[in-house]
């Protein structure tokens, strides 16, 4: 299998079909992971997009501007949970694909979605990152003026992802 290209600048890049392969990797097992891909398209098909479905679960402000929602895992003290990163004018936001089972401190348990939700002017800086033994892993670290550290990973499409990210910071900042 091809893992890679050449791009303009003659480095090596990630191909698609290594991104789909490092997608599916940092899931539990394929068929796990197949069924939270079936599920979350059917929820976007269902809930009318990917713009509705960021509307439902993070609502959107006057004025705010919906502009990319990309696949990836949101790295958790607990491991990677897979799910969307919405990218907007005034928010980076993450929804899981999946219900996550909370316990509350009585012992009950209840699912909900895990969301994240960063408000772009909260956001001191976001960095590109990729792993030391494998430098076609490649991460992205949102850091907030608070101190707190969000990595996301697993991008089908990486540097459109951080492209996107970057192009709705330089406009706040």
């Amino acid at each position: 299998m091809r893992t890679g290209c050449i791009n303009k600048l003659g480095n090596k890049s990630p191909s698609f079909a290594f991104s789909v392969k490092e997608h599916v990797r940092l899931g539990a097992k394929l068929s796990e992971i197949v069924k939270g891909k079936l599920s979350l398209g059917a929820k976007v098909i269902q809930g009318g997009g990917r713009r509705r479905v960021f509307e439902r679960v993070f609502g959107l402000n006057d004025g705010e501007e919906m502009f990319k929602a990309s696949q990836c895992y949101l790295s958790t003290t607990t491991g990677p949970i897979a799910g969307l990163i919405f990218i907007s004018s005034q928010k980076i936001a993450f929804c899981s694909e999946r219900s996550i089972t909370i316990s509350s401190s009585s012992g009950e348990s209840a699912k909900s979605l895990y969301k994240v939700c960063i408000p772009i002017e909260k956001i001191k800086r976001a960095n590109r990152s990729e792993n030391v033994d494998n430098p076609m892993q490649k991460y992205i670290e949102i850091v907030t003026d608070d101190g707190f550290e969000f990595w996301f990973m697993g991008f089908l499409r990486y540097e459109k992802a951080f492209h996107n990210l970057q192009k709705v910071l330089s406009m706040v900042k």
